[in-house]
């Protein structure tokens, strides 16, 4: 593993440029959809969409092994 994917991304923009961090999005994607937390919708034009943004964190685990984790949260 490269020291990069032991950096914490602060944006999408950064995230998305590393194929470790898509791979975590798409995880906790695939998750929200798994559980029924999320659906797409087509929204009605007279209705503003909720924001929301991506969290990125590195784990360790006490045996050394580190994976990175996101969740998306709201606005």
């Amino acid at each position: 593993m490269s020291l990069v994917s032991y950096t914490e991304p602060n944006s999408y923009a950064e995230a998305i440029k590393y194929d470790c961090w898509k791979q975590a999005m798409q995880t906790e994607l695939n998750a929200l959809d798994q559980t029924g937390t999320r659906k797409i919708v087509d929204l009605p034009s007279s209705v503003k969409p909720i924001g929301c943004r991506w969290v990125y964190k590195v784990k360790h685990n006490v045996d050394g092994f580190t994976r990175n984790k996101t969740r998306v949260s709201d606005g």
